[in-house]
């Protein structure tokens, strides 16, 4: 498509402009060939006819969808206004400072602090490749690192740009993340040292300038050496052009070297004394600039930390405190006085104390000094002459030598700096940072201008042959035919400034000359290079300056001082005295051979940046341009060995003002760095470039069905393009790529919004159409409706008759009759069946409620009474509490509006100080007319005088001089009348403003008064209650004093109950057993003997079914074989002795299922109990809080009275169930001896018989069930009556502190000794029960294993070994262990459990030492197991799990009640008897929870490359986003997306986390944590790479990203973990992709914002705003005056303010005890674990 085509109408051009560079017009009216002018409008309105020339039209603007983009060269139209502007909405607008343009970053100075520099960001950007982040200094560190390890290759990364750009801060950033990101693995801590050495350069080679506080003023090439594994080992570091004129000069606002500052301001301390030094201020070479301070920098403060640098750099004190003096001394030496003598002379007073401490600070003699200063030698052929100089000459001397000591010193400290950084291992490759200089024009441009400028140019050729490199490598990589590009070659330039007879060599060659000057090297200039050279020009109206026409711009040079800056000479006699000095330091730095070290001689094939040419005589010496070329050459060679990376810093304005974007200073600081001319060669071939599956996702829109079916996308693009695009010159095909020419990219973008806005017109119009056709169906069936209705109505009345009538009248009639009967007829038997059902109901339903009533009658009654007297109780101490806080709430009330007057009073004596202030401001005014009126009064006496004067010289000019009088005597009388006129205006004023200050005030005091009467009211209010409540606590007294009273009668009551009391002691010994005994065997006595009748009933009517099954089951021959003759002969006497037997058998299984129903019939009963213990302990605690709130002592009484009554009532009570206990108790003894004689004489009877002994057996069991249930009901009964003790011991202890009444604490010391004495004899009880329940067991066991020899043996749950086996079971059961085989069908932990038999083994031996060896063993296994698969996820699994089993069976076996409480019987048998573990529990911890940190490290190494690629990147939602243009920095997943990862990567990675940590047995909690921190880093890793992806920040990413954290909620809920608060650590992602999505355009929505994401810092929320990216035409840009608002809104709320999530954070792990169900002695070890050499005992 023609360019020309593009100038339509509602497209928009850029138009120059004065102030702003480009203007951006939209065009009114289409453009034809031809025409003069462009019709367009202004963004202020204002129409214009823009002259045109037909072949250099206005550039076009790009669409507002490819503005803000992080590459420049994504941009359709490649111009300057469209890098101008797309850098300034990037950085005005999204507060983005980095940019990049096809290689270069180019970074925009923010003035300003921002959080993107934290460690996290870092980490953030490491090993991520370029184009897939948002553009960083870390990017391209990172891109220079990784090409370094990936190729083998030196890198190099260029930082330039003029003065305040920032060039030292990104280089500072760059050497901090390769000290990051490559750790050395040494304890030298080299990254420290190298980052230390910037500190120091800058003290010594940065100054404030007018443009930058912290001025780099010396090129610094900075190489960082790594070895094979690329870990730091070492630096160098190259200087380049240090500014020494600043050490003697300073203009105006500008500042000597920072380290002069700072040896100032630590003048004081002691170690500083010796150097005689004050204030700045005191000296000429620190305050020629006027100001010795910078805003907000501490001198003293950075001398500090400049020192702590030397330090870490291994520099000591005494080689720093020699530097410190040579500083000191050129500060002496610029303060030395020179005085003229004469024209030609000049010297140098004696006791001059400045060059006295000179010479005594560098022990320079100083006689010599005195002399030299001031006099010159010159050596001739036949004599040597001294000449005195004159005091210009003697001050340039004193001047040279101050800046010769200085460069020195300089280069001195570097190479010491070397020195520290230098390393002794090999290196395998470096990666160099240069900070140098940028392009520079000033007003006045000298020799250190011209060296810069000629730098850069040098630097610009580099960087234009390594483009064009690059451009012809892409388009030989992609099978593209090169063509030439017309670009600007620079190589004319550094030809006339390098090559022979240039300006460089003309230079060196007049320095030669002894009478050389600068006019005469500029003549020779002119003669050479004027009209003979394009690049060289002479200034019209100057004759002492020259022009050179620079790749960036023209810069006119000033002849003056260029060969007095080459020479940098210094006479010799005073080179002699420094030689001389026996300061060591000193004298080095002028001997004729110094010695340079450098610690890369023999690793980098590099020359040294200073090299040392020995002169053939001294007249010879080096110049400073010669020597600065021929580093300046080898800096070139190492450049062109290294892959370079640019870096181009860019000042926005000279104001450093944050954030405010100057495009006059930025368009000109583009075009001196080259990002311009890169643009532009872009822009002439091929600038935008695609990828074949960006283009298929971004433009399919435009395909047809057709060309979509094919399956090729390479094909499908290729076939697209040429319909689309006729032009076939306008793009290339190649290998990977699509090459477009410029605006190709925006006319493609124009099609797409054309064919989406037809598209939503489309739907648009269907959707309409559809709901107008729903609206026209609903009206016409409306219609219809009434239609039909009123046809009917119409129908019937016309057909009607009276005949008709009648006759449907009577068929309705019959017809409700016989309706009537049938349903009648049906509705009473209806009736009939639900009556009886509900007689039968009825019936069942009353007699269970009877029976239920029965049950819980008295227990109602008392729980009515008991919780009514609690309630009163309750609602008593509320009332009073709530009075308590009314009475506070009204005093808070009245403080209020006492503070509210007096804030209104504040507000009136405001007011009042500002109308005093408005009155002084108006009598100010009136002075100043006074004094206006004083002037124009003496004005008039001069004019007087005058006339007076000029009268006798002429009439005309006394006429005229009258007039004027008139006038001004006109004049002043207006004058008068204005004044009085606002005097009395003001005085009005301010009597109108003093009435009503009066009335304010006394309708002030008049409010004051009504509140003061209210407050009075109020408070004889309060004290008429307070006599009420003095009132009550009198009654209360009295009561008080009754009450004391009845206690004594209580005390004499007790008397006569101690006796009764002493009876109860030894009876309540017998309660809990009693007690359980009631509830267990009431119901065994009444089922027992309901069982009995009905056995003795159905044992002789079932007597003939039981022999038939004998008969069936057993040979009779063969039973009456195995009996003895004595047991026929008693079976003979006695017949019925097998049905007995028979009948004995049914009775034990009906006595089996009868105590299976007990069981559950008890267990419901204890859960009960412990359900109302449960209930009453929670009413007892709240009693205690009420009791604790209680102030008055009265109720504490009253309550002891009604518990004693209630005691009183209960012993009679307990009287009679004692006694009926003690009565059930010996009948079931009786019972129970009874069954075990008949069990005894069976099991003699039968012994032979198997079946007989399996219901033995069972029948014991049974018995023994019974005693272990009695057991636990007793157990569980004394502890309710312990808590109804302890809680009765509380409320007396709570009694007796509150009150302090000797009876109370006498009488309630001896009811707890009675207590305690209680418990004891309870615990006796307990114990005695205890033992007979053991006797019984033991019997019944001696019964079976007497008569039952063939029983399996009983295991004990311990595991026999030898201590010589320790290495074994470590060897078999930890170290070869393979968790796949082990999980598999058996029980979880099983390792561990094993370990714990054999620990109990140890225990139940008692061998201490055996113990210990075997448990450190085990634990020195499994730490080395995790050690040698610390990579190995179901390795670190399984030994969490089995630790965390291991851990938990030493406590749930170590006899602490706390691990008891859910333990069997049987695992209570198991506890260690002999050893407390305690100790190892600990270690055990600690190795679990370093187990579970290495576990969850290597889940997140495995899921976390999934991350982005799941979360971010991959559509879950196909077809909802397209990929926007990318530049030259591709992103990595616009490459191939074959193999990338999707969420389903990402959920079958959590599946499988999930089912080994199952398969593992792992404790669920731990699973809940783990999964947890898992969620955690997948929504910190995502979020942290949505705020470095801008191009990632949009509406349809979120709807993405909500997609995705759905799919992990629906795991979460699909693994039944919700509960594991995984979902709220992904809240600050859920909220930032809402924000995405939600709209950004009022207040109302900027307050949503603001309540809505509170997981989210400011900085977050502003950062998403700012970097909000629309994908579409139809999506808007968030406006900055929007992110202003919702940041206003948010500065109240007190966050942290980073932006970056912290990935390594881990949530606290907590190891929840959980008890094994196992039992230890069903464990089994199976053979696959080869532990054949263990036992189980």
């Amino acid at each position: 498509m023609a360019l020309a085509e593009l100038y339509t109408q509602y497209n928009r051009v850029w138009i120059p402009d004065n102030e702003e560079v480009w203007q951006s017009a939209e065009i009114t009216k289409n453009y034809k060939a031809g025409d003069l002018f462009l019709h367009v409008q202004l963004e202020d309105g204002t129409e214009l006819n823009y002259p045109v020339d037909p072949a250099a039209l206005p550039p076009l603007r790009n669409p507002d969808i490819l503005v803000g983009e992080n590459d420049l060269t994504a941009l359709s139209y490649l111009h300057e206004p469209a890098v101008l502007h797309n850098l300034k909405v990037r950085f005005v607008e999204s507060k983005l400072i980095y940019t990049y343009s096809g290689i270069i970053l180019v970074a925009i100075n923010p003035y300003k602090q921002l959080p993107i520099y934290g460690d996290a960001i870092i980490h953030a950007y490491s090993g991520q490749n370029m184009g897939d982040m948002d553009p960083h200094i870390f990017a391209v560190a990172e891109e220079a690192y990784k090409q370094m390890a990936r190729n083998n290759k030196n890198q190099s990364i260029i930082v330039s740009g003029e003065s305040g750009a920032g060039k030292t801060v990104s280089a500072r950033y760059t050497m901090r993340y390769f000290a990051t990101v490559s750790k050395s693995t040494s304890n030298a801590h080299v990254e420290d040292k190298v980052l230390a050495s910037n500190p120091i350069t800058e003290a010594v080679g940065n100054a404030k300038t007018t443009r930058n506080d912290n001025s780099s003023r010396f090129g610094k090439y900075t190489e960082i050496s790594f070895d094979q594994s690329y870990r730091i080992i070492g630096a160098n570091m190259r200087t380049y052009l240090l500014e020494k004129s600043r050490v003697v000069f300073q203009s105006e606002n500008e500042r000597n070297y920072h380290i002069f500052y700072q040896l100032c301001a630590s003048a004081m301390q002691p170690e500083f004394q010796h150097l005689k030094l004050g204030s700045a201020e005191k000296f000429n070479y620190t305050r020629m600039g006027g100001n010795t301070v910078i805003e907000g920098v501490d001198d003293r403060a950075n001398m500090v930390e400049t020192q702590k640098t030397f330090a870490l750099l291994g520099l000591k004190e005494d080689f720093q405190m020699d530097i410190f003096k040579t500083l000191a001394a050129i500060l002496h030496l610029g303060n030395v006085e020179i005085t003229a003598v004469g024209d030609e002379r000049s010297s140098i007073s004696l006791e001059d104390s400045h060059l006295n401490i000179f010479c005594e600070l560098l022990d320079l003699n100083f006689d010599k000094m005195t002399q030299w200063l001031c006099h010159r030698k010159i050596i001739t052929t036949s004599e040597t002459v001294i000449k005195p100089m004159t005091k210009p000459q003697a001050v340039n001397a004193r001047d040279a030598l101050a800046k010769k000591i200085y460069s020195h010193l300089f280069d001195f400290i570097v190479e010491r700096i070397n020195q520290a950084l230098q390393f002794t291992g090999k290196q395998h490759t470096f990666i160099g940072v240069l900070d140098i200089y940028g392009f520079e024009t000033f007003d006045v441009n000298s020799f250190e201008q011209f060296c810069i400028n000629y730098a850069n140019e040098k630097l610009q050729l580099q960087f234009n042959l390594h483009v064009f490199k690059l451009e012809q490598e892409e388009y030989m990589k992609e099978d593209i035919p090169w063509t030439l590009i017309d670009f600007y070659d620079n190589q004319p330039v550094i030809d006339l400034i390098e090559a022979k007879m240039g300006i460089l060599e003309l230079l060196d060659e007049e320095c030669l000359l002894p009478h050389g000057t600068d006019e005469n090297w500029l003549q020779k200039l002119y003669n050479n290079f004027v009209n003979k050279n394009a690049l060289f020009e002479k200034p019209r109206m100057s004759n002492t300056s020259f022009i050179i026409q620079h790749f960036a711009d023209k810069v006119e040079y000033k002849c003056e001082g260029f060969l007095e800056k080459n020479r940098d000479t210094v006479y010799e006699v005073l080179m002699e005295i420094l030689k001389e000095s026996k300061f060591r330091l000193c004298a080095n730095f002028f001997q004729d051979n110094p010695v340079s070290i450098s610690p890369f001689s023999s690793t980098i094939n590099i020359k040294s940046a200073r090299p040392v040419l020995k002169p053939p005589n001294k007249q010879l010496r080096m110049t400073v341009g010669s020597k600065f070329r021929s580093s300046l050459s080898l800096l070139m060679e190492t450049l062109n060995a290294t892959t370079p990376h640019y870096v181009r810093c860019i000042k926005p304005n000279d104001e450093k003002q944050p954030f405010e974007f100057d495009s006059k200073r930025v368009a000109q600081q583009l075009r001196a760095c080259g990002v311009l001319e890169t643009i532009r060669i872009s822009a002439q071939s091929y600038p935008s470039r695609w990828t074949y599956i960006e283009f298929f996702s971004r433009y399919s829109i435009l395909m047809t069905q057709q060309e979509l079916s094919l399956n090729d996308k390479k094909q499908i693009c290729k076939i697209v393009l040429q319909r689309l695009i006729q032009d076939p010159n306008q793009y290339q095909f190649g290998r990977t790529k699509i090459f477009f020419r410029a605006g190709q990219v925006a006319y493609l973008e124009k099609l797409r919004s054309d064919k989406l806005r037809h598209a939503c017109i489309m739907i648009q119009k269907n959707v309409r159409g559809w709901m107008q056709r729903k609206k026209f169906l609903r009206i016409k069936q409306a219609a219809v409706t009434i239609q039909q209705y009123f046809r009917g109505q119409r129908t019937v009345r016309q057909a009607i008759t009276a005949r008709a009538l009648k006759q449907t009248w009577a068929a309705i009639i019959i017809q409700k009759y016989c309706r009537g009967y049938l349903v009648r007829k049906l509705c009473q038997l209806i009736h009939v069946a639900a009556v009886t059902i509900q007689a039968f109901t009825r019936g069942f339903l009353a007699r269970k409620k009877y029976r239920k009533m029965l049950e819980e009658h008295k227990a109602v009654i008392l729980q009515k009474y008991a919780r009514a007297w609690l309630a009163r109780r309750r609602f008593q101490n509320i009332r009073r509490f709530v009075s308590n806080i009314q009475l506070s709430y009204r005093v808070q009330r009245l403080q209020k509006k006492i503070e509210e007057q007096s804030r209104e009073n504040h507000g009136l004596l405001e007011r009042l100080t500002n109308l005093a202030s408005t009155h002084m401001n108006d009598l100010d005014t009136i002075q100043k007319l006074e004094l206006e009126l004083e002037k124009l009064t003496a004005q008039k006496r001069t004019y007087e005088e005058k006339g007076k004067k000029y009268k006798e010289d002429s009439e005309q000019k006394i006429f005229k001089l009258e007039n004027q009088n008139k006038e001004l005597r006109e004049q002043k009388e207006t004058l008068e009348i204005k004044l009085q006129e606002k005097t009395e205006e003001m005085k009005e004023k301010m009597d109108g403003l003093t009435k009503q200050l009066f009335d304010d005030i006394q309708k002030e005091e008049s409010q004051r008064m009504v509140l003061e009467k209210k407050i009075q009211n109020q408070k004889q209010d309060y004290e008429k209650e307070i006599e009420l409540l003095k009132g009550e606590i009198k009654v209360l007294k009295e009561e008080k004093s009754q009450l004391q009273q009845q206690i004594q009668q209580e005390i004499i009551i007790q008397d006569g109950l101690k006796i009764e009391v002493g009876q109860l002691t030894k009876q309540a010994q017998k309660i809990p057993e009693l007690q359980k005994e009631i509830e267990l065997l009431q119901t065994q006595k009444l089922d027992v003997e309901k069982q009995a009748q009905s056995q003795k009933r159905e044992m002789r009517e079932k007597m003939s079914e039981v022999t038939k099954q004998l008969l069936e089951s057993y040979d009779f021959e063969d039973v009456r074989s195995r009996l003895s003759t004595e047991d026929l002969e008693h079976l003979n006497e006695d017949g019925e002795l097998w049905f007995a037997y028979e009948g004995l058998k049914k009775a034990t299984r009906v006595l089996e299922s009868h105590f299976q129903s007990q069981k559950e019939t008890y267990e419901k009963e204890i859960e009960g109990l412990n359900f109302k213990v449960e209930h009453l302990s929670q009413d007892i605690n709240h009693l205690q809080k009420l009791f604790r709130e209680e102030n008055d002592i009265n109720d504490g009484i009253r309550l002891e009275v009604s518990r004693l009554t209630s005691e009183n009532m209960v012993i009679p009570d307990l009287k009679q169930q004692v006694s009926e206990l003690e009565n059930q108790k010996l009948d079931l003894e009786n019972r129970l001896q009874e069954q075990t004689v008949k069990l005894k004489e069976m099991s003699n009877q039968l012994h032979h018989e198997p079946e007989g002994d399996r219901t033995l057996r069972r029948t014991n069991e049974a018995q023994n069930e019974i005693n272990i249930k009695a057991k636990e009901g007793l157990n569980v009964i004394t502890q309710e009556i312990e808590g109804l003790s302890n809680g009765l011991k509380q409320d007396e202890i709570h009694d007796e502190v509150k009150s302090k009444i000797k009876q109370e604490t006498t009488r309630l010391t001896v009811e707890n000794m009675d207590l305690e004495e209680k418990l004891d004899m309870k615990d006796r009880i307990i114990k005695k029960l205890e033992d007979q329940i053991k006797t019984l067991t033991k019997t019944i066991e001696k019964v079976n294993e007497v008569h039952v020899p063939t029983l399996s043996k009983e295991y004990i749950g311990m595991m026999e070994y030898k201590k010589e086996d320790e290495e074994r079971i470590v060897q078999n059961l930890i170290l070869d262990l393979k968790p796949r085989g082990v999980v598999v069908n058996t029980i979880p932990g099983l390792p561990a459990h094993i370990l714990f038999m054999c620990v109990r083994y140890a225990d139940y031996l008692n061998d201490a030492d055996m113990l210990k060896s075997f448990i450190n063993v085990t634990i020195d296994g499994i730490k080395q197991v995790v050690k040698e698969n610390s990579e190995n996820f179901e390795m670190l699994s399984f030994w969490l799990s089995n630790t965390y089993y291991f851990l938990n069976c030493l406590k749930q076996y170590s006899g602490e009640e706390e691990f008891m409480k859910s333990n069997t019987p049987r695992q209570n048998k198991n506890c260690l008897k002999h050893f407390d573990l305690s100790e190892y529990r600990q270690i055990l911890s600690d190795l679990a929870i370093r187990i579970y940190h290495q576990f969850i490290v290597v889940m997140e190494n495995n899921i976390q490359p999934m991350i982005v690629p799941g979360m971010l990147e991959y559509e879950s939602l196909q077809g909802i986003s397209g990929l926007k243009p990318t530049g030259f920095r591709k992103r990595s997943s616009s490459i191939d997306d074959t193999d990338t990862y999707t969420m389903t990567s990402i959920l079958q990675q959590l599946s499988y986390f999930y089912s080994t940590m199952c398969q593992n047995g792992l404790d669920s909690e731990l699973l809940k944590q783990a999964v947890k921190q898992l969620f955690f880093l997948i929504g910190a890793v995502t979020l942290n790479s949505l705020f470095l992806r801008k191009d990632m920040c949009s509406c349809r990413k979120g709807m993405q990203i909500r997609c995705n954290i759905s799919y992990l909620e629906e795991w979460l809920k699909d693994k039944n973990l919700q509960s594991s608060n995984a979902k709220e650590t992904l809240e600050p992602l859920a909220q930032a992709a809402w924000l995405l999505q939600v709209k950004k355009i009022t207040d109302d929505d900027a307050k949503e914002i603001c309540e809505h994401c509170t997981s989210l810092s400011t900085v977050q929320i502003v950062k998403i705003l700012n970097s909000y990216t629309p994908i579409d035409d139809f999506e808007k840009r968030v406006a900055p005056s929007f992110v202003r608002k919702v940041q206003a809104m948010l500065n109240n709320r007190e966050d942290v303010p980073q932006l970056m999530l912290d990935t390594k954070y881990l949530f606290q792990v907590t190891f929840p005890f959980t008890p094994s169900p196992h039992a230890l002695e069903m464990i089994q070890v199976p053979s696959s674990f080869k532990l054949g050499f263990l036992t189980r005992v």
